[in-house]
C-alpha cells in the first residue's frame, strides 16, 4: 500500500524519520476526519509520545503530555473487524468506548486483545523502523521520562516538498 490517495495518507514525522500512516475511512470515517482536522490545525506538531511500552505500543496525542488531556471533542467509538497488527493506529480512550479524543497510538506488535474494543483508523505503511525508535517508557506503566516528540504531522495532500 502506498500513499495513492494523498487526502488519506498522513506524514509522521519523527526525530528519527518520517512516518506514512494509511487513514482507513472505510473503517471509521469520523475518526479519521476529526485526526485530518487536528493536523491542519497543526495540533500534534510537538506533541510528546508520553506512553511507550516495549513490544506493545507508543501513545501520544496528549497537549498536556500527561495522559489526561485531549482536544475537547470527544467522538463515538467506531469499532470493526479489523486486527491490531503491528503499525496499526488506534484511538485511545477511558473506560467508556464513546471517550475517544486526540489521544492515540501506534502497536510495535500484533495486540489481538484490542481487536473490537478500540477503533482503529490508520496502518503504517512506511517508516515503522522510525516507530520502532521511539524512546520506551518505564514498566507498566510506560511512563517516558525526557520522551521523543512529534516533529509534524501533515496530510500528503497538503505536505509542500517534503
Amino acid at each position: 500500500m502506498s500513499a495513492a490517495d494523498p487526502e488519506n495518507t498522513l506524514y509522521l514525522d519523527l526525530p528519527a524519520g518520517r512516518v506514512v500512516i494509511e487513514l482507513r475511512p472505510d473503517l471509521a470515517p469520523n475518526h479519521v476526519a476529526r485526526i485530518k482536522e487536528l493536523v491542519r490545525q497543526h495540533f500534534y506538531d510537538g506533541i510528546v509520545f508520553h506512553r511507550v511500552i516495549a513490544g506493545f505500543m507508543a501513545q501520544t496525542g496528549d497537549p498536556t503530555g500527561t495522559g489526561t488531556g485531549g482536544s475537547g471533542q470527544k467522538l463515538k467509538a467506531e469499532f470493526s473487524d479489523a486486527h491490531f497488527v503491528r503499525g496499526t493506529i488506534g484511538m485511545a480512550r477511558a473506560q467508556s468506548p464513546d471517550s475517544g479524543d486526540s489521544q492515540w497510538f501506534i502497536c510495535f506488535a500484533p495486540a489481538p486483545f484490542l481487536d473490537g474494543k478500540y477503533t482503529i483508523w490508520g496502518q503504517v505503511t512506511s517508516g515503522m523502523e522510525f516507530v520502532d525508535a521511539i524512546k520506551k517508557g518505564e514498566g507498566d506503566s510506560g511512563q517516558v521520562s525526557n520522551p521523543d516528540k512529534i516533529v509534524r504531522m501533515q496530510v500528503a495532500a497538503d505536505a509542500k516538498g517534503k
